[in-house]
């Protein structure tokens, strides 16, 4: 690989933190890229209805949301480009990125590769991927019109997929492994409310069942510890997040699969930051991201004009 791309701050991530960071960098006149290995958005993308970010009283989609935000910072001439990075590593006074399809070098690193869906890791949930298993309900839902599903969660996001999912399926079912959601009391209410949505309390999924696609699941109640299969033809996954810390793990401190920062966003790294989902913090909301993604975008322009 020959062609290497070279700038003062290149952010790897193109989520609520990310695009913040490039918006930010780009008014600050820093040369800057945005990295993405997908589409920009990342978890924010499947989000059905966003309730809680400041100026959208009526609620917006994580779609429409993550576009605005995008729109806003190519607006400002942020730089958006597909691509895997591999690994990074030092390079003199700089940091190498290797990516897919070529290689990157600036003096700053930002680091908002934000959390993937964390997975059940039961007996047929990977064969049934794609064929009655999913995690995102917004993306799926449809294909569940006046079917039997679960839903297996009890915070935010299973709340709201088991809401989406009750006004297209005949029955939802929520496996919960406590007696008491996490979720915001908003949204319990309005899952109390759905008639067709069911609680499975104090229970843990097992086994995924079926043959050509999903059939049943099997739970256990952790209380009693007896079994019972519940019959459905879908299976949404909403547990939770893993940080995607395995770029720059070797690099930096981390906690619990978080990246350790301080207020100014710097992690153990000289010339790295990391901002998001992705680091160590007591609140983990779009609100919060966006803000990470302007301080750790000042951060990195101080360290910038202190090392010129």
């Amino acid at each position: 690989m020959t062609e290497c791309h070279e700038c003062d701050v290149i952010i790897v991530g193109a989520g609520a933190a990310g695009l913040t960071a490039a918006l930010y960098v780009q008014r600050y006149g820093l040369k800057g890229i945005v990295l993405e290995k997908l589409a920009p958005g990342g978890q924010l993308t499947s989000a059905n209805l966003i309730e809680n970010y400041p100026g959208f009283p009526e609620g917006i989609s994580g779609y429409d949301l993550i576009d605005r935000f995008r729109r806003h910072a190519e607006a400002f001439g942020a730089q958006i480009e597909t691509d895997t990075i591999e690994r990074v590593e030092p390079h003199g006074d700089r940091w190498r990125l290797v990516g897919a399809k070529r290689d990157y070098l600036a003096q700053a690193v930002i680091i908002a590769t934000g959390a993937r869906h964390r997975h059940l890791n039961v007996p047929g949930e990977k064969e049934f991927a794609g064929r009655g298993i999913s995690v995102c309900a917004t993306c799926d839902g449809f294909f569940y019109r006046g079917k039997d599903v679960a839903v297996v969660g009890g915070g935010n996001v299973a709340l709201d997929d088991a809401v989406y999912l009750a006004d297209l399926a005949h029955k939802v079912t929520v496996v919960h492994r406590r007696d008491a959601l996490r979720a915001e009391p908003v949204l319990q209410e309005r899952a109390f409310a759905r008639p067709n949505i069911e609680f499975a309390w104090d229970s843990v999924v097992v086994r995924i069942n079926g043959t050509d696609a999903v059939q049943s699941v099997t739970i256990r109640n952790v209380k009693t510890d007896q079994e019972r299969d519940i019959p459905v033809d879908g299976v949404f996954v909403a547990i939770g997040f893993v940080p995607e810390v395995a770029l720059v793990q070797h690099l930096v401190e981390t906690e619990d699969g978080h990246i350790i920062t301080d207020g100014h966003m710097r992690t153990s790294a000289e010339g790295i930051f990391a901002c998001g989902d992705i680091r160590q913090t007591a609140l983990k909301q779009i609100a919060t991201a966006v803000g990470d993604g302007a301080i750790a975008a000042d951060s990195a322009y101080k360290y910038i004009q202190a090392r010129r």
